[in-house]
Formats: C-alpha cells, structure tokens, sequence
C-alpha cells in the first residue's frame, strides 16, 4: 500500500495524499483536482510549487489543455507540451507557461466527465515520465471510485441533517426555520468547496402582506403565508432546502444545480403563486467558486430587492 489505507476513503484526504505522491515521485511544479461546470474549470485542490494556483480558482475550461486531451485530440502525457499543435495554440498558454502536461479524466457515477487529475510545469519534462501511465490512470480511477461513493452518501447525509434539524421548524408553516437554515447553509458549503459543484439560492418576499393584514386580518395573513410554503415545498426536489427566514420572506437552497435550472423553478413558483393570488417578489444568485454561499445569500437578497422595486414602480407584472 503506498498510504494508509483510512487516508483513502475521503476524496479531499485522498486527493491531497494523491497530489502530493505524484509530486514527490513524477515532479512537476503544480498538480490539480477539477472540476469542470460549462466552461468553467474550477481548481479543487493543488499541489503547487511556483504558479501560485489556489484552490477556488476558475479558468476557462476551452483554453485548456484538460478540453483537447478528454476529447482525445491531445495525448494524456505530453513531456514536451509544444510538440503538441493543438496544446501549442491552447488559450490558457497567454495566462500560464507550460512546457510539459500530464491529464487525466474523473468521471461521475453515469460516466459524465466530472473534472481531471492533472499537471503542468515549465520545462520539459523527461520523456521516461510517459511510462507512468498505469500508474496515472490508477490513481484517476481510485479518485472517481471514492469520488462517486461520497456523492451518494452526501445524499444520506442531507437526509440525516434535515432530521436532526426537524425540531427548528416554523410553528405556523412546518417548514424550516432561520436558525436550521443557517445551520444547513454551512453543511452545504463544505460539501461546494470540496466538490465544486454549482447551488443557487432563491430568495421570495411577499408583497403587500402588511396591507392584507391591515385590511383582512392576520388569520388572512397567516393562511397566505401557509399558502407560499405549501406551494414552495411542492415546487422543489427532496434534496433541496425551503425555510421561512423572516415574517414573510422565504429562501430556498437549490444544490447542485445551475442558474438555468433555477430560473425555470422561480419561473414556475411565480406562475403557482399567480394562480392563487399571491405577489412575490423572487431574487436569484449562484454560488461562485470563489464565493461563499452567505456571499450568494446576500447576492440574492438584493436582486430580490430589486425586483421587489420594480414591482412597486410598476415595471414589473407579477
């Protein structure tokens, strides 16, 4: 065994044993773990001895070396990367020298392409390394191995949490509370900043609740209220998260999807609440790998804010 074996059931624990073997025997100045989502190519984890990359960082995924090897237009090991024309005109080359390149693929569970295990440095590279090859491609499939079992126990996972945070519900609406979403908010950003993969946050604020309690009464508020979980609850998937966060504001945590997929779901939540009567105003925000996802809160409470003013200014129909 070259680590011991308990190193090796967590992805960021094995990643980092990986990275730093791999340094250690293949040399090469930065090793990467990433993650690829559309055209953005997000740095998870590095061992890095001189081109300052961090984890959380985002390159263009087209400009990459990564791109042309997974489509079989480059080799996975290149001891002279500007032998290789099509690594030669690789944009990324104007940000990053590279002489020498070492890639190899990480898939999901349903063979979808997940990210790449790989290397750059800048020299050339001995043309013995390309005898690694077994050994690279063992340590990529060791990587998607343990990579897809912790995405399905990140599901149970989820699941556990949400029942330990059963007890922090709302009393009038039985969905989540502030507190409980909080605490679940900071459960899901360890999971993004391990994996990278892309949640987006909705946030709904009703409008006029104020005037219908003055005018009808509370009973009336409340039932309105009760009325916006409902409707929340039936809208997103078991895996997501609907809270009350305040009075008459809403939020909802969309994992491990994009902002398309979000709108359509806010599309959607408006055209339910249309049916039935009741004015919202809805805020969106992705979470950026190089942000957090109290940063994303924050973002979609103010494109809530905003719309909530076009929507007095008449501007908006809703």
């Amino acid at each position: 065994m070259i680590f011991p074996h308990e190193n090796l059931k967590n992805f960021k624990d094995a990643g980092k044993k990986i990275l730093e073997y791999l340094h250690n025997h293949l040399g090469f100045s930065l090793w990467m773990i990433t993650r690829t989502e559309g055209n953005d190519w997000i740095v998870l984890q590095t061992e890095d001895h001189g081109y300052g990359v961090k984890s959380g960082q985002v390159f263009n995924w087209d400009d990459s070396y990564c791109s042309q090897m997974v489509l079989g237009n480059g080799p996975r090991i290149a001891p002279d990367s500007e032998e290789i024309p099509v690594y030669a005109k690789a944009g990324i080359n104007k940000f990053v020298d590279i002489k020498a390149y070492i890639g190899q693929p990480l898939f999901n569970e349903d063979g979808s392409l997940f990210g790449t295990l790989c290397a750059i440095d800048p020299s050339p590279q001995p043309q013995s390394i390309e005898g690694a090859s077994d050994l690279l491609e063992l340590f990529s499939s060791l990587l998607s191995r343990i990579l897809q079992n912790e995405l399905k126990i990140n599901e149970q996972k989820r699941i556990s949490e949400k029942f330990q945070m059963d007890s922090l519900t709302d009393h009038l609406t039985g969905i989540f509370n502030r507190r409980a979403w909080d605490n679940l908010l900071d459960l899901e950003e360890n999971r993004c900043k391990i994996y990278g993969h892309p949640t987006t946050i909705i946030i709904i604020d009703l409008n006029d609740l104020k005037y219908v309690n003055d005018k009808f009464g509370h009973s009336e508020g409340d039932r309105i209220i009760q009325k916006t979980a409902q409707i929340l609850k039936k809208s997103v998937r078991s895996g997501d998260l609907v809270a009350r966060l305040g009075g008459d504001e809403f939020g909802i945590l969309n994992i491990e999807t994009n902002l398309e997929n979000t709108q359509k779901l806010a599309n959607r939540i408006l055209e339910s609440f249309h049916k039935v009567g009741i004015n919202a105003a809805i805020g969106i925000a992705v979470r950026e790998p190089d942000k957090s996802l109290q940063q994303t809160l924050i973002e979609a409470d103010k494109q809530m804010y905003k719309n909530k003013l076009k929507i007095k200014s008449g501007f908006v129909d809703n």
